[in-house]
Formats: C-alpha cells, structure tokens, sequence
C-alpha cells in the first residue's frame, strides 16, 4: 500500500482535490478549522501559509514551526493529512503533542491511517526528531490502534477541556 501513495507538501495543483477532502469532512460533520474560508477564498496564499509556517513565519500566537503534508494517492486523490510540530510548547505538551493526522472520512478503515502515521513518523526523523509526543481521545479506538501500531507507547491520560473526556498520550522513540 505504502508504494502506491506518498506524502507530499501542500500544491497548487491539488486545490480541487483539497477542497473535495474539506468538503467530504464538513458533510461527514466533522467541521475543525480547516481555514476553510481563507483556501476558498486564496488557495495561494493558503499554500503559503503553510510553507511559512514550516519555516517559522508567520505564526498565529502561541503556535510553534509546523510541517504539513498531504497524504496523496497514485492518482493525486488526496487521502488525509498530516502536521509535524517542530517542537513542543506547553500546550502541545498537554494536548496536541508533535504530530495530528486525519484521514478523509471516504477513505477510513483501509489503513491509511497507519500508514500516513508511518510515513509521517521517517519526516519526523528527517526533521532531527529523536522521539514523538502523540495524543488521542482516549475513546477513539482507531488512533489508539493506529499509534500503537507505529510504536506508540501509553505515558499517560489526561483530562481534556471537556468534563469526564480524556486525552492519551504516547511517545514513539525514533531511533
């Protein structure tokens, strides 16, 4: 499966294939701040955005460098994402960690979970990173499954912002 897909940067030319991932995710009810309305609205300058902050420009207060990649089939389907945080922060040490994936919702169940995890894990290392700080709702039994696939090994749980929710947190070692 690996062979027949790969992680890309985010691209111009994968703008209508974004926006149907965006879209598929909206209907699915699963709304986040996908900076919906900017890519709409300036593909562009939303491709931009995200090159900066890989470099470290221009970053919305408290966030830190972060990577992002497109996890993108033979046939330039786009099948999820993924962001590395080049470092922690207080609140990525709490809840966030170095790395957030998703997979489209047309797309779960078929491993490309672990494997944009897998993928996304050798980026990681290239980056220097020694080890990985991931985190999950503790009730979503598919990241659990897909992070302790990869390596993940259970620190801790924590509470969430929400009453009676909590957040695992796993470290996956690099070397």
């Amino acid at each position: 499966m690996t062979s027949k897909v790969k992680l890309i940067e985010p691209c111009l030319e994968l703008e209508t294939e974004y926006m149907d991932m965006v879209g598929e995710f909206i209907a699915a009810g699963e709304s986040r701040d996908w900076g919906i309305e900017h890519a709409a609205k300036d593909f562009h300058k939303f491709v931009q955005q995200h090159l900066d902050w890989k470099n470290g420009h221009n970053l919305p207060d408290g966030w830190v460098p972060e990577t992002t990649f497109w996890l993108v089939r033979n046939d330039n389907v786009i099948l999820g994402t993924s962001s590395i945080r080049h470092k922690l922060n207080d609140k990525l040490r709490r809840l966030g960690g170095h790395i957030g994936y998703q997979i489209r919702p047309s797309q779960r169940k078929k491993r490309f979970g672990t494997v944009i995890l897998k993928l996304t894990l050798t980026k990681a290392k290239q980056l220097g990173l020694k080890r990985v700080l991931i985190t999950c709702d503790d009730e979503n039994a598919s990241s659990v499954k897909i992070i302790e696939r990869n390596g993940g090994i259970l620190k801790d749980k924590c509470d969430r912002d929400e009453p009676g929710k909590l957040t695992r947190r796993y470290w996956i070692e690099l070397e």
